[in-house]
């Protein structure tokens, strides 16, 4: 929870820095106009990516099988979808790490480690009906 509390301080700071510098380089104007057109493209991005993955969970569903990858995937997309929705560079271009499928891979094992790891540590309980 400390963690997360520090990032709550540490990444604004850190992406009005960014702004500033930004813009002294290209201008104010420039800047708005990139948080606007990273945000837009990202966003709809995500709604595509998580569209795909939906279908590909209900097909998983379909046919019997738990949707486990396209809910890691699911996971993924959401969480890079709402770092896409705020303003900033540094969280855009995390955003769309997560959204992009072929970098969200290394994401997708860390989520899927966490999981494990809270499961065996009992902070998830999983029992199959």
């Amino acid at each position: 929870m400390r963690w997360l509390l520090l990032a709550l301080l540490i990444i604004p700071a850190l992406e009005i820095g960014v702004f500033i510098w930004a813009g002294n380089i290209i201008g104010p104007w420039w800047v708005v106009a990139l948080i606007i057109l990273t945000g837009v493209a990202g966003v709809s991005l995500a709604k595509k990516q998580g569209t795909e993955t939906w279908q590909r969970a209900q097909r998983s569903m379909n046919s019997g099988q738990v949707p486990a990858d396209a809910l890691i995937d699911g996971i993924c997309i959401f969480i890079g979808g709402v770092f896409l929705f705020s303003p900033g560079f540094i969280t855009d271009a995390v955003g769309f790490m997560l959204v992009i499928p072929i970098t969200r891979r290394p994401f997708k094992r860390m989520v899927q480690h966490l999981l494990r790891h809270m499961m065996n540590n009992s902070n998830i309980i999983y029992r199959r009906w």
